[in-house]
């Protein structure tokens, strides 16, 4: 059975104030619509400083988010705690977990962004050493209850670690998490269980990227998609590959116009019928829709959206 993901992350270039203004509303109101046609999680994401409008505060969405829906799983990934101050951070999670009845997950990151770093003058050197100690003063803050109120979900709002290389792994397995590897390694997640029960803990939930477009739209015509909108994704893909440079990612591209990046095949454009044959033969196992990437259009995010929702799910769950 495939699962229906939809990711948002506001990145949208060129944006006047009230455009920027206009797509979150539409963003919540996509957020509801995905959350009475049965889909499996909403993912945001987490950048500082952007010149794009990048989300910087997932938490104040995805609580916008949790009081318009009342069932979906909300999904903060990455969080990038080393720009939290640790109890304020475990005090807004808390809050967090009552006001959306603990259905907020949060993978946590140590960002690969120096320039956020430079603007929360955070120290870049020290990075994953601050992490492990932030995460164990937030632990230490909800056990000792220091702060108030307590979470809903004990001991605390579900967490994994997210990295692609060994020391993600070990880390994971060290401060207690789950872990969401950021490429699919076999080798990855065999450390991860290692390193758990080397630490005399049961392994956590993995979550590796599944096989698959990491962005997939729905159009009747996706010829005339790619030549309309196409730009939208292309600025999406650039941007990524500027900030994650050589390291490997699931969402990394190499393409530099729209036709290498409809070759590529990270970003696809599906009619239905080709969207319900691919999640049969389980070349998609997760839809992950991103209606709104690189600032698109309301109509064609929109088109889209209830294409998979109406259309395709309904034929494969």
């Amino acid at each position: 059975m495939a699962h229906f993901v939809t990711r948002f992350d506001f990145r949208a270039p060129g944006y006047s104030p009230e455009e920027r203004s206009r797509q979150f509303a539409v963003a919540l109101d996509q957020a509801a619509y995905v959350d009475t046609q049965g889909h499996t999680a909403i993912t945001l994401s987490e950048h500082h400083g952007s010149d794009d409008g990048y989300l910087p505060s997932p938490l104040i969405v995805a609580s916008a988010f949790a009081a318009r829906t009342a069932r979906i799983p909300i999904s903060v990934a990455a969080l990038v705690v080393n720009l939290y101050d640790p109890i304020r951070l475990a005090e807004d999670v808390a809050v967090l977990d009552h006001v959306s009845g603990g259905r907020v997950t949060y993978t946590i990151g140590l960002g690969y962004r120096p320039e956020e770093y430079a603007l929360f003058g955070r120290p870049w050197a020290t990075r994953a050493r601050d992490l492990e100690a932030v995460v164990e003063s937030m632990f230490d803050a909800w056990a000792s209850g220091r702060v108030t109120p307590a979470p809903l979900t004990k001991p605390h709002p579900v967490m994994f670690y997210g990295g692609g290389v060994p020391a993600a792994a070990r880390r994971a397995a060290r401060l207690g998490l789950h872990f969401q590897p950021e490429v699919a390694d076999r080798e990855l997640k065999r450390l991860y269980v290692q390193e758990c029960r080397a630490h005399g803990r049961e392994p956590g939930l993995v979550l590796s990227p599944p096989p698959g477009p990491a962005t997939v739209f729905c159009a009747t015509d996706p010829d005339e998609f790619w030549a309309k909108y196409g730009h939208h994704l292309l600025a999406d893909a650039l941007a990524y590959r500027a900030w994650i440079g050589d390291r490997e990612s699931h969402v990394k591209d190499s393409s530099t116009t729209v036709d290498e990046l409809r070759v590529a095949g990270g970003y696809r454009v599906f009619t239905p019928d080709d969207l319900i044959d691919a999640c049969r033969s389980g070349e998609v196992r997760v839809v992950t829709s991103h209606p709104l990437c690189g600032g698109m259009p309301e109509e064609p995010a929109w088109e889209s959206l209830r294409l998979i929702s109406e259309v395709v799910r309904p034929a494969v769950v």
